[in-house]
């Protein structure tokens, strides 16, 4: 349980610092090394013989000295990580280990000095002083190998998330390149003015979704180029498309994975104005909660009312490519959900990003 605090206090350090100590000021790190100096403690107590039942007074006096020793520790770590972090790990974790040692010579000379565990004897005075240093290297160099074989697993682990996500990402762009040339066609015979500044469009909208590789990107700029592939359809389209935007309340850095909008705007079009001789509205309405630091989309399309009964159309790739994406960059509670009332096909996303785009500088 203490590991997994101190690995909890890890994950809540920025996700670009690939420094293997942790930031020890965290409280669930703190907590996680006052839970390990305790079963230090316990250990080192119960180590010793016992002739009338337990000491309570030893493990008292034991776990003030310990405690001590740790506390200083971290924040002796806590202000020295930016300056370690520029080190190699192995000078690093040496210096570390040496600066628990020094702290534990100087804690045991000042226990000592005020006889804070009793009166010492003399001729036990190096012994005393050469266990406190061996207990504090082999414990400082066991926990800070712990440090650094979780900081590689880490680094695997979203060097893999990174390869799925472009994995997902690169199916999708395909299928929306597809889609748009297909609408394009379908113009050149009917207005071929309008299919050639489709095709411009086209080329100008690819070009802003090529041009930032990350996987998330800006509420704005998904939303610019949500609006190219709009200006597409609605040469297609014309009057049948009507739009209605509820999206005032919401931050341009708000962080997005790049094409989410698109997909369900165009499956809007697709199942829900393109069948239908008089169009439709689609609607496309944003809510972004400051206390929880939640996002929430909802586009919505009318939809026969008859096939309300009915399972939706479609082989709903795009949205399961959505719902990975999202669990995989915002956890288990991101989901996606597709629902059908009153008319109307509503598909609404929603997940939680309260470090606005903190986590798309990140990864």
């Amino acid at each position: 349980m203490a590991i997994d605090w101190l690995q909890k206090g890890r994950v809540s350090a920025p996700i670009d610092d690939d420094f293997f100590i942790p930031e020890l000021c965290l409280p669930e790190a703190l907590l996680g090394l006052v839970l390990l100096a305790e079963l230090l403690v316990l250990v080192l107590v119960l180590a010793e013989p016992m002739h009338e039942g337990f000491n309570w007074v030893r493990l008292a006096l034991t776990s003030l000295f310990v405690q001590w020793i740790v506390l200083l520790s971290a924040a002796l770590f806590c202000r020295l990580r930016p300056w370690l972090a520029r080190l190699s790990p192995v000078l690093a974790g040496c210096l570390c280990c040496a600066l628990v040692v020094a702290l534990t010579l100087g804690c045991t000379a000042v226990a000592d000095y005020y006889e804070l565990g009793g009166p010492l004897p003399r001729n036990g005075e190096v012994n005393l002083y050469l266990r406190h240093a061996l207990i504090g290297l082999i414990m400082s160099a066991l926990l800070l190998r712990y440090f650094y074989l979780q900081s590689q697993w880490r680094r695997q682990e979203q060097a893999e998330l990174r390869a799925r996500l472009e994995s997902l990402q690169a199916r999708i762009r395909p299928h929306f390149l597809f889609n748009s040339l297909n609408s394009i066609a379908s113009l050149v015979a009917i207005d071929p003015l309008k299919a050639e500044q489709a095709v411009l469009d086209l080329s100008d909208l690819f070009r802003a979704s090529l041009a930032k590789p990350g996987t998330l990107v800006a509420w704005s700029d998904e939303l610019e180029l949500s609006r190219r592939y709009l200006s597409i359809e609605q040469y297609r389209l014309g009057d049948r498309l009507q739009l209605d935007w509820q999206i005032d309340g919401l931050p341009d850095d708000l962080p997005i994975p790049q094409l989410t909008l698109q997909p369900l705007l165009e499956n809007a079009l697709i199942y829900g104005i393109q069948p239908r001789v008089e169009g439709g509205m689609v609607q496309i309405k944003g809510d972004y909660d400051y206390t929880e630091g939640v996002f929430q989309l909802c586009v919505s399309n009318p939809c026969d009312p008859l096939a309300e009964q009915q399972p939706s159309r479609g082989t709903h790739q795009a949205l399961a490519n959505i719902e990975a994406r999202l669990t995989a960059l915002f956890g288990p509670n991101a989901s996606l959900s597709v629902d059908r009332r009153d008319g109307r096909h509503y598909t609404c996303l929603r997940y939680p990003c309260a470090r606005l785009m903190q986590e798309a500088r990140a990864i």
